[in-house]
Formats: structure tokens, C-alpha cells, sequence
């Protein structure tokens, strides 16, 4: 965990695109000195270089000094790494030499122990003073590939193959895996970086800074912790604003510590969920593999984002096509079926035993003709619903393959060139790019290939869902303190009504005869339930009667409940009870706000009453919330079915139920950060009538 995190003033770009660089450790016997210098050469490095030590001495042909003052002009950039006893010493000199931004590569700080931990807020502070980039301690370094700017001990792999990812991981071997598999699968990279132990720059701060990095196109996370949440949904919304996708790999799930034990919220809630929850919103696409990471984000370097969501896939083989019918499924890739004008088209190309499903499968007829390639691929590409076409190509791995697939290419690749949609290559299965592969590809213009039917239709589906959410806004938090602090059921629905939500009307009474006369005037059955500032759970403590009609069983019911709470919850504050209609029919919904102790207050919805504990069926977004976003909410519940009309109830109007969640949740948020929790349950639907029924505030002090 960062112990601190820089002032937004700190200029990155004095870290990640230096002029002039310092190696403060380097001697010919360090086996990392020799490991910089030669990632110097190798990234192409063309500005100054100097070396400090103890004896001034010059190493790896560059001048040496024996500090940074001593050089006696300004350096952009400095690679600390000396042992950890004199990392500080050496920060403060590069500083008062001008040093503005500094990887550590020494090890032995917060990651060790208590004294480690120190040693590092000290350091920090130091750099938050003067003002440095600080990457690390314990950081492999960067390279700006498409910069040809490297401070890193990381090797890249040769040829240097560039592109428009950019990786940011906190793991530094990891950084290197992800970006030795990009190259084996063919894919350029244009920055890579090891945060270490974020004590300074955090991964939040790369992506934001890569949001503004031009030749980087998507941005590739491996995450163990997100130390800057909040500077993270900044980069990502503006991420999305500028058609660059965030893909990431977030590893350690663990639940949130419920703060508020009262309400149902803190337990449907978790860490994990939360940040699913924020990668849904913000547009940021989560994978579970490095080798899912890098076929997504190499696939949308090279395409983009696509026009329309819809994926046609085409292939020699059935078994091919089966396959990818079945794993579309699973991973949500939409796979509409041609339009009746592309099927006509097609049934003057195919052969006789051919048919027009999509995935198409265009036969083995093609062995003999390439040609119906070329005519077949154009008039998928026309189809009005699909976006892009996978074409299900050979792989040739060896000489021998070399004519079969030439053969076929002849036939595919210009009926790929005359399509109006973009068209990817998928092999069945996964490849690295050998010779034979990278000769064979060079040779045709170098197309976009996807490795393997698995990974292949993942990437795809998150292509396809990046694409279609890109013109969706995100907003931002803004949180003011709050002076209203409703408590109590009748404060609570009274507050919320004030705010735009729908609530059942309702009184208070405190006399058998008032609840008696009230509910004469309301007409038909009545509820009656307690009030309580510090009753959560009315139905445990005997605090609610339902169905209740004419003054005697109301007024019986009012003395009941009032027996009941005085015997099970003795010290309980009591108001009185809350008298309100009836409600019969409809649907119940759930409605929570909590406040994650990372990306602050959050909102879950589900099905209300009992089912909210029974199924624990929740959806979850970051505050505030968009109504677009509301209705996906409800949707991905598993009990969605529920909400279209059970056992003679009215469909739920997701348009209205969407209205007033999005009401609570900026209710919620007008409450103020020491609101814990504002729970609704139920929230009635019946049809497009909106009630919400409970109301319920938890405070943190």
C-alpha cells in the first residue's frame, strides 16, 4: 500500500520523456548498471547520459561524477540505485542538482518491515516537497517505447515491435511477461512501466498520464491494488472521452468490512464487486489472463472501436464455426443473423450444401475456388448489423504450409479489403508467431490475427461491448457536507420525497385511537409499523402488523407492537408507529447506498423484501449514477425475468424505477460523506407506480 501519493503538480513528463538522464549507482561490476545502460542502447536512447558513483568515475563510456551537483547542469531524469541506506541522501542531491523526475530501483523499504516503511515515507515526503516524479522504491523502471525514452532494466524483445499498448503493472516481471507475450503474438507496444511499490507515481497516475500519450491507443493494467481510486475514475472517463480502452487485470478479492452491520447493503456489497462495478461504468474492460489482457488489447489497438456491435464470423470448417457458436454464447459476443438482402446475396456465391447462418460457414468449396472469398466477404461486411467479420484462416507454421494458406489468402484478402466493416483473422487454436508465421504475415500486409477460438471470441466481446458504451457518460464525484441527518422511517421517506422519490403516504401516530382514526381516512387495509430511530429491523423486534382493517384490530395491532418493542428491544428510543396503506400487489425492489472505504459511495440494487437475503441477487455502481446505467443494473440481475410480470403482477416500468433510484442515489449524495448508508426496502413497483415503503439512514458518527 502507497504511504503517500504526489501532488497533481509533479511533471511526468520530466520522468517519461527526459532530455538528459543520471544512472546514481553505476559501477561495471553491478550487474543492474550494465542492465540500464544496455536498455539504453537497445530503446535507442539519443539524449545525455551520466553516471554518478564514489570515485566519479566514467562507466559504460558515459562521464561520471561523484554526485549530481557535480555535473553542474540541470538533468531531467535520474535511476536511483544504490543501497537502501543511501537512497535518500542521493534523492536530495539529485534534487538540488534539478532533477525533477527519479525511478528507485532499490529494494528494502515499505514491502520489508515497519523501519522499511519509514525509510519510505521519508523519502516521499521529501519528493511531495520538491516537487519530483517519484517511481517505485523497488521499480524495473519505464520504457517510452514509442519514444525511444527507457530507464528500465527490462529487456525488450527483439525486433522492437511498435505499437499502441501501453503497460502499466505493479509487478515488474509481470510487466515483463505481458509485454514478452504481446511480442510473441505479434503486437507492438508503446510504453511499458514497473510501478513497484507506488509510493509516489501510482498506476492511477500512469493511466492518466497515458490518457495524453498520443502514439498509445490502449492501456494495459496488471493491478494488485488501486492506491488512487478516485484519480483512476478521472483518467478513465477522460480515457473514454478519447476513445482509448483501459483493459485490466485486477488480482485479490476480498468482502468490504461492513461499517453498517444494520443495513443489508454493507453484506451485498464487496471490494471485488465494487471494482467490477467501476470497470462496468467507467468503460474499463476487465480480463482474467495476461493472455486475455493482451489479445484484447492488441485486437483494439489495430481496429479500434467498431460502428455496430454485431460480429460475423466466417470458416471453411463447421466444427470451426460450432465451436465459436458456442463460445460466443457464453462470453455475450452478439452474433446476429444475416439480413434477408445478405442472404439472398449469398446464395448466389455459396455451393449447393452451403448455408447462410452466422457463424457462416462457407465450406470446403473454397479449396477448389479462393474466389468465393473474395466474392462472400463484401457482402457479409454490407450486412446492416454486423460491425466486424472473423475470418477462420490457417496458420502457417511451417514451409510446408506455405502454399494451402497462400492459396486461400489470395481468395480472403481482397474480399476483406473491399468490405465496408473491418476484418480479423482467428486461428483455432493458440500460436505463438514463428518465422514461417511472421514471414507469411509480412507478405500480406501484415492483417490482424487473433490466436486461438477462446481468447479470440473473449477479446471480441469486449471489443464489441467497449464499443457500443464509448458515447456513455461517467460523471465524476463531487460530495458536499451535508447539515440534514434524517433518522427514523418517517424522516427518511419524508427527506427522500423532498428530493424527487416517490414515497408512500404515511403518518405517525402515537395512541391506538390516532392510528385507529388514520386509518379510517386512508380507506381499506392498513400496515402499522414501529418507529424507531434505533430499530433497523422492524420484523424482529415484533414491530410490524400487516393487512389490518377497522379501528378495533388496528388499534389492537398499534398495542401489540408497542407491547412487543418494549419487551425485545428495552432501551430503544421510540416515536411512536408509522401508519400507512396496504400495498397488495407489485414487485418489490431493494435499494442500498454504502460507502467503500476506496471509491466512496456506491449504490446496489436488487429484488426487495426477503429476497434480497434469500438470493443475495445485487447489482452495484459507483455514485452518482446514470439512469442508462440503472436499467443495466436491474437487468443483470439473475432474477431479471421477475421484473417483467410474476403470478398476475404488472410488468416493473424500468424507466420509472430507474428515475427514482437515480433521485435516491443523488439524495444519498446531498447527505454528505458521513452517511453510511440510506437503504429502501421495499421500493414498490407496480407497473409505473413507484412507492418506496422503508426508508432506513445509517451514520458513521
Amino acid at each position: 500500500m502507497a504511504t503517500a501519493v504526489l501532488a497533481p503538480a509533479t511533471d511526468l513528463n520530466a520522468l517519461f520523456a527526459p532530455a538528459s538522464i543520471v544512472m546514481i549507482g553505476a559501477t561495471e561490476k553491478s550487474v543492474w548498471s550494465n542492465n540500464i545502460a544496455g536498455r539504453l542502447e537497445e530503446y535507442g536512447f539519443d539524449g545525455e547520459v551520466y553516471v554518478v558513483n564514489r570515485g566519479g568515475v566514467d562507466v559504460h563510456g558515459f562521464p561520471g561524477f561523484t554526485s549530481c551537483k557535480a555535473i553542474g547542469k540541470p538533468v531531467d531524469a535520474a535511476y536511483i540505485f544504490v543501497p537502501v541506506a543511501a537512497v535518500y541522501d542521493a534523492l536530495v542531491d539529485a534534487a538540488d542538482a534539478g532533477v525533477r523526475g527519479v525511478v528507485i530501483l532499490t529494494s528494502g523499504f515499505a514491502e520489508v518491515d515497519a523501519e522499511g516503511a519509514a525509510s519510505q515515507e521519508r523519502i516521499v515526503a521529501f519528493a511531495r516537497e520538491r516537487g519530483i516524479a517519484l517511481l517505485g522504491p523497488n521499480s524495473l523502471g519505464y520504457a517510452n517505447v514509442a519514444e525511444s525514452r527507457a530507464l528500465t532494466v527490462i529487456p525488450p524483445r527483439k525486433p522492437i515491435l511498435l505499437g499502441g499498448i501501453g503497460i502499466v503493472s505493479q509487478s515488474g516481471a509481470t510487466a515483463s511477461e505481458i509485454a514478452k507475450f504481446a511480442h510473441q503474438q505479434g503486437f507492438g507496444i508503446s510504453f511499458t512501466v514497473a510501478t513497484g511499490n507506488e509510493a509516489g507515481i501510482t498506476t492511477s497516475d500512469v493511466v492518466d498520464y497515458l490518457v495524453d500519450h498520443e502514439p498509445t491507443r490502449v492501456i494495459a493494467i496488471y493491478s494488485e491494488t488501486i492506491n488512487d481510486p478516485a484519480m483512476l475514475r478521472r483518467a478513465a472517463i477522460r480515457a473514454r472521452k478519447a476513445r482509448k480502452a483501459i483493459v485490466i487485470l485486477k488480482v485479490g478479492k476480498s468482502e468490504i468490512t461492513a461499517a453498517v452491520a444494520q443495513a443489508h447493503t454493507g453484506a451485498l456489497v464487496g471490494d471485488d464487486g465494487i471494482f467490477d462495478a467501476a470497470c462496468h461504468q467507467l468503460g474499463m474492460i476487465r480480463v482474467n489472463s495476461v493472455e486475455e489482457m493482451v489479445m484484447t488489447a492488441g485486437l483494439i489497438d489495430r481496429v479500434g472501436p467498431i460502428e455496430r456491435p454485431g460480429i460475423a464470423m466466417v470458416s471453411m470448417s463447421g466444427g470451426t464455426c460450432g465451436m465459436f457458436a458456442d463460445l460466443a454464447d457464453e462470453y455475450g459476443l452478439p452474433m446476429p443473423q444475416f439480413a434477408p438482402e445478405t442472404v439472398e446475396q449469398l446464395k448466389g456465391v455459396i455451393s449447393e450444401y452451403g448455408t447462410t447462418l452466422n457463424p457462416f460457414d462457407i465450406t470446403g468449396a473454397v479449396m477448389r475456388d479462393p474466389t468465393i472469398w473474395t466474392r462472400a466477404l463484401p457482402i457479409i461486411g454490407a450486412d446492416p448489423n454486423i460491425g466486424i467479420v472473423v475470418i477462420n484462416s490457417n496458420s502457417p507454421q511451417a514451409q510446408h504450409d506455405l502454399a494451402g494458406a497462400n492459396l486461400q489468402a489470395s481468395g480472403y484478402i481482397p474480399g476483406i479489403a473491399a468490405m465496408a466493416v473491418p476484418g480479423v483473422y482467428i486461428t483455432q487454436v493458440l500460436q505463438a508467431v514463428n518465422e514461417t508465421m511472421a514471414s507469411y504475415l509480412q507478405t500480406n500486409d501484415n492483417p490482424i490475427m487473433l490466436y486461438g477460438l477462446e481468447y479470440g471470441a473473449r477479446a471480441l466481446a469486449h471489443l464489441s461491448r467497449w464499443s457500443s458504451g464509448l458515447d456513455r457518460v461517467a460523471q465524476d464525484l463531487v460530495e458536499q457536507p451535508s447539515r440534514s441527518r434524517p433518522q427514523g422511517e418517517r424522516e427518511v421517506l419524508t427527506y427522500l420525497g423532498s428530493k424527487g422519490v416517490p414515497v408512500i403516504p404515511a403518518k405517525l401516530v402515537t395512541s391506538a385511537q390516532d392510528a385507529a382514526a388514520h386509518a379510517r381516512l386512508l380507506g381499506g387495509k392498513v400496515a402499522i409499523k414501529i418507529a424507531s430511530p434505533d430499530i433497523a429491523h422492524k420484523t424482529e423486534v415484533g414491530g410490524v402488523k400487516l393487512s389490518l382493517e377497522g379501528d378495533e384490530a388496528v388499534a389492537a395491532a398499534f398495542e401489540q407492537i408497542m407491547r412487543s418493542v418494549a419487551e425485545k428491544a428495552p432501551e430503544a428510543e421510540i416515536e411512536g408507529a408509522i401508519v400507512a396503506p396496504m400495498r397488495s400487489v407489485g414487485t418489490e425492489l431493494f435499494v442500498g447506498t454504502a460507502r467503500d472505504p476506496q471509491w466512496g459511495p456506491v449504490i446496489a440494487v436488487g429484488l426487495g423484501g426477503i429476497w434480497v437475503e434469500a438470493l443475495k441477487d445485487s447489482a452495484i455502481r459507483l455514485l452518482p449514477v446514470s439512469k442508462p446505467d440503472v436499467i443495466d443494473m436491474f437487468r443483470s440481475l439473475r432474477g431479471a425475468r421477475l421484473l417483467e410480470g410474476f403470478r398476475g403482477s404488472a410488468p416493473v416500468d424500468l424507466d420509472a424505477v430507474a428515475d427514482a433510484v437515480v433521485n435516491i442515489g443523488e439524495a444519498a449524495l446531498a447527505l454528505g460523506p458521513d452517511l453510511a448508508s440510506l437503504e429502501i426496502n421495499p421500493l414498490l413497483a407496480d407497473g409505473s407506480q413507484i412507492e418506496a415503503i422503508d426508508g432506513l439512514t445509517v451514520w458513521s458518527n
